[in-house]
């Protein structure tokens, strides 16, 4: 696969008109999609701000994104992680509004949401909010870069929440081998530095130099963080002059100190680092190759674009291709290709393969395989016609780019800004637009074997190394390669028929738009029958050449048992291993397409440009139609869902008690180790037995919706029907009624607490967790929009205290929850403070607290949270994938409330504050008679002796302890199912 990168962080040129004196107002045309009808406008303010002021009169939603060109690049040397901590900082207060967490409050208040990140080069803050809040919003927003206070008990206490962060990091692959990579270069570099910071760079070690972090930190704000150093985009329904006035009003105090750019020239690779093999030891099984090249950074020529022109044909997945051979040959299970760690200065490429055990032995040889496919493509000139597919592929994405939510917008932007010129902030490198030869043979002639890193990582390197990583504990050992040697490994690799792609058939070439007649604002039934039901809805929004498409196979032999429901995983991933020649060009084209299991059997799914969708899904079809067990293709499968389950003990503590929680209220799930169990003796002839009998009873219930007509839907299904159904060789009988599989929910008993201790699943994890569960009520209109409201008034509040008061954990957080209908509140919390026994009881006393809150509240308040939350009902879907999964949602569960939204915005302008009181108290608050209470609590390695007391304690009163998930859940009731069979639902 062709890899890309979602995040930039290159240093810009410092903005034109910096020193005027007055707003400028550049004449830039902004490049934007064609069917963009968004007003789009730079300035400059005086204190050199560089703005993008965007206009959209269709938008529900306000956001705005400011990049601040600083980095974790510039942390002083002995303090590492400032950069990031500042960004935890500024979210607290201000000299404006200096009440603690005010900010966080009105956004939540407001129907919006905040977040930041901080890379190498830049720190990225946003949030989003209901367009009438945008004026109040923005002002808190632009105190972070004005007047923050930073008082010495938040420093403290933020201190903690950020080595909260790293602990949850410390055992995460992805994080570990990011962190080797650069230690693993030169120590004068920034790239070497250690970007998250923990108790120790933060809080022990500058004392001991006699350092104080908030002095530090506030001498770190004051001069890195100037007003020609950031970058801002504004995203609301106002015209562009409302905006212009509103930015110049409360964003012209940021002081511009006059900071120079930050630059940061050379390259983290000095010549010791290169010719290198790293074996490393990963926490998860499995076997990861990872092969990168210091190159010349793509953004310099991201006109010509090389580096998407290489990765394109490395990262290939069609026949001829690198992985296709390697795949071919039983080596490998993923390939990605592209550039990773980039700058304006510097910038790696990295090829990314997953191996099988058998390409684990075969390692120089698939090294070998990759040398050789690059010398074809050095050999092979540099054809046009590939150049000329990626230009049009590229051009359609931009021009026909589905809207995304606000708040990611502007982020986007805000950081393109930082890096390319004006004209050019919205289309940054997405299209590469000149053909240059010469570019793309510099970065292919600079992938050799003089110039090449190698990570290695597997398990069985355990005890066969002899270094460590300082910060998160990487075992490893570094061994020379030099070219010679890889030039043997090139020369005994299997001679393999490796060439170029062919033409890509899926390249749309009508994207025209459907006159459908009939304007539907819900799904509408077309078609009933034995095997099949069709929902359709037409495309009276987006106006894109796109559709949407969902067909879910239910057949209830599928999931009946641990067995069962490996064989249909088994059987789904053997299906897109099989297709994925054939169908990857679709994918490069804009046509995406999976097969997965879920509840019921097993789903189709597409989404992408409509004109050639019919080709991939009688493909699709006709592999399910005529479907064979390969056994070296089987094998393969079988050993990649192994180690997935093998690796599910390394999963967080806070995904293990969700997995638990779900475990205990749905019906028909099972544990993993059985499922691995039931793998472990899977043979490919089991599941060629299975399949005849799982696909006898089918019915496959269908939606589609977008750019087609009802009767090219009708024709569709009609065709999959006569394929799967109605042939003399057809697999598929079908469903009676009576046969149709619910997902039912187990109901709690009201007054009781249930809670479920067990240890974490990895002994070397500190992390505890804690899911605290109150289960509430089955979908009822009023109810449901008491719940949301609660959940809308409760959220940042219990945020405010559990993590940034208290510092329970980086992880602690409030939210809803739904099971097939069925609804509640969850507190979920990971800590390495306090025990998850503990962690209850910081629950119960939060809600003690938050009960005074909600009896004191304030009219007004009331009323403003109301509009809060409907204003986010009345936010209009942005794509077509948003709209289907919503009218998708009621579909699949039964419901059929394709008008809630309205429904619920009616129901909450009638609603009362003493109602929602009521709600509480009969439901939530602590001791509530109607409270049903479920409690997962995960024990870390730290909290071993409590988990050993827990279970030996006699349960408190009105308390049961679970001690047996499955005896537990046959012994309780359940909640209907508003799934009928075929004939049964109400149409």
């Amino acid at each position: 696969m062709d890899s890309r990168l979602r995040e930039v962080d290159a240093p810009a040129e410092p903005a034109d008109g910096a020193a005027a004196l007055a707003t400028a107002k550049a004449e830039v045309e902004v490049t934007k999609p064609r069917n963009d009808r968004r007003g789009y406008r730079r300035v400059v303010l005086p204190n050199a701000l560089e703005c993008l002021l965007i206009s959209d009169p269709d938008t529900d939603k306000a956001a705005a994104s400011m990049n601040v060109s600083v980095g974790y690049f510039c942390d002083p040397d002995g303090m590492e992680g400032l950069a990031h901590f500042l960004e935890h900082m500024l979210f607290y207060a201000s000299e404006k509004y200096p009440i603690e967490d005010s900010y966080s409050k009105y956004i939540a208040e407001h129907g919006g949401s905040t977040n930041a990140f901080t890379t190498s080069e830049h720190t990225n803050f946003y949030f989003d909010v209901n367009n009438d809040s945008l004026d109040d919003a923005l002002d808190r927003f632009a105190q972070f870069f004005i007047k923050p206070l930073m008082s010495p008990d938040a420093t403290l206490r933020e201190i903690k929440a950020v080595d909260s962060e790293n602990q949850k990091n410390l055992l995460s692959d992805p994080w570990r081998m990011s962190q080797l990579q650069k230690h693993l270069c030169s120590n004068n570099h920034p790239y070497h530095k250690f970007s998250t910071g923990n108790w120790d760079t933060l809080e022990v070690k500058p004392k001991e130099k006699g350092l104080d972090t908030r002095a530090e930190l506030i001498n770190f704000y004051d001069s890195h963080y100037s007003a020609n150093l950031m970058q801002l985009a504004v995203y609301g329904k106002e015209s562009l002059d409302n905006i212009q006035t509103l930015v110049e009003s409360k964003f012209c105090d940021i002081k511009n100190v006059g900071r120079k750019h930050f630059s940061f020239p050379g390259h983290p690779c000095s010549s010791k680092d290169l010719q290198i093999l790293v074996k490393a030891v990963p926490i998860k099984q499995g076997h990861t190759l990872r092969i990168l090249w210091p190159i010349t950074p793509n953004v310099r020529h991201y006109k010509e674009g090389p580096c998407r022109y290489v990765s394109h044909l490395i990262g290939h997945e069609g026949e001829g291709s690198l992985f296709y051979i390697l795949k071919k040959l039983g080596w490998a299970m993923s390939l990605e290709a592209g550039e990773g760690d980039w700058s304006y200065d510097f910038s790696f490429f990295s090829v990314v393969i997953q191996l099988t055990d058998v390409g684990h032995e075969h390692m120089e040889d698939v090294v070998g395989l990759l040398f050789r496919y690059i010398t074809l493509l050095q050999t092979s000139g540099t054809p046009k016609w590939i150049f000329d597919e990626l230009l049009a592929i590229c051009e359609m994405g931009f021009h026909y780019r589905d809207k995304s939510p606000p708040s990611n917008y502007v982020v986007n932007i805000s950081s393109n800004m930082q890096i390319f010129p004006p004209e050019d902030w919205l289309i940054a490198s997405s299209v590469p637009s000149k053909f240059s030869p010469d570019a793309i043979q510099k970065v292919l002639n600079e992938l050799t074997t003089e110039n090449v890193r190698i990570f290695w990582e597997s398990k069985l390197f355990e005890g066969h190394t002899d270094l460590t990583e300082p910060w998160y504990g990487t075992s490893y050992c570094v061994e020379a390669v030099p070219p010679s040697i890889m030039q043997k490994w090139v020369e005994n690799a299997p001679n393999e028929d490796l060439h170029l792609p062919k033409p890509n058939i899926f390249i749309p070439t009508d994207l025209s738009l459907k006159n459908v007649e009939e304007k539907t604002s819900f799904p509408c039934m077309l078609r009933k029958t034995l095997f099949s039901r069709l929902w359709y809805k037409p495309d009276t929004m987006f106006f894109t050449p796109k559709v949407f498409i969902k067909m879910d196979f239910h057949c209830p032999l599928s999931n009946s048992s641990p067995e069962s429901s490996v064989h249909t995983d088994v059987f789904t991933r053997l299906l897109m291993d099989y297709l994925n020649d054939y169908a990857y060009d679709a994918e490069v084209a804009g046509l995406y397409y999976a097969v997965r299991p879920n509840d019921t059997g097993f789903q189709v799914t597409m989404v992408g440009y409509n004109d050639k969708m019919r080709t991939l899904l009688d493909t699709v079809i006709g592999k399910i139609a005529d479907f064979e067990v390969k056994i070296d293709r089987f094998s393969v499968i079988k050993e990649t869902i192994t180690k997935g389950y093998e690796n599910f003990k390394f999963q967080q503590p806070y995904q293990q008690a969700m997995h638990n929680c779900t475990l205990i209220l749905e019906e028909q799930t099972w544990p993993w180790d059985e499922e691995l169990a039931a793998l472990s003796n899977l043979e490919a002839r089991n599941l060629e037995d299975f399949l005849p009998r799982m696909l006898a009873k089918t019915f496959i219930e269908c939606y589609f919706a977008g750019n087609i007509e009802p009767s090219e839907a009708e024709s569709v299904v009609q065709h999959t029907e006569g394929i799967l159904f109605n042939s003399s060789t057809s697999v598929c009988k079908s469903l009676p009624p009576s046969q149709h599989l619910t997902k039912r929910i187990v109901k709690l008993e009201r007054g009781l607490r249930y809670y479920y201790p067990a240890m974490c699943l990895n002994q070397q994890d500190e992390n505890s967790s804690l899911l605290h569960y109150i289960q509430i009520h089955q979908d009822d209109l009023k109810q449901n929009v008491l719940l949301q409201l609660l959940a809308v008034v409760a959220k940042q509040p219990a945020f405010h205290q559990l993590r940034s008061v208290e510092q329970l954990g980086y992880i602690a957080l409030l939210r809803q929850r739904n099971d097939s209908g069925v609804r509640g509140l969850q507190f979920i919390i990971q800590s390495t403070v306090k025990d998850p026994s503990n962690l209850d009881a910081r629950v119960e006393a939060f809600l003690k607290m938050f009960e005074v809150t909600l009896h004191e509240m304030p009219d007004a308040e009331f009323k403003s949270n109301v509009n809060a939350l409907i204003g986010m009902k009345r936010e209009k879907y942005k794509n077509i994938r948003e709209e289907s999964a919503f009218f998708w949602g009621e579909i699949s569960q039964g419901t059929l409330k394709f008008d809630r939204k309205e429904t619920e915005i009616a129901a909450l302008e009638e609603l009362k504050k003493e109602e929602l009181i009521e709600f509480f108290d009969n439901h939530v608050k602590v001791g509530a008679p109607e409270k049903k209470i479920l409690s997962i609590q995960i024990y870390g390695g730290l909290h071993s002796s409590e988990y050993e007391k827990i279970i030996h304690d006699a349960p408190p009163p009105h308390s049961h302890r679970i001690t047996d998930i499955f005896s537990f859940r046959r012994s309780r009731p359940l909640y209907g199912s508003f799934k009928g069979g075929a004939g049964q639902m109400k149409l």
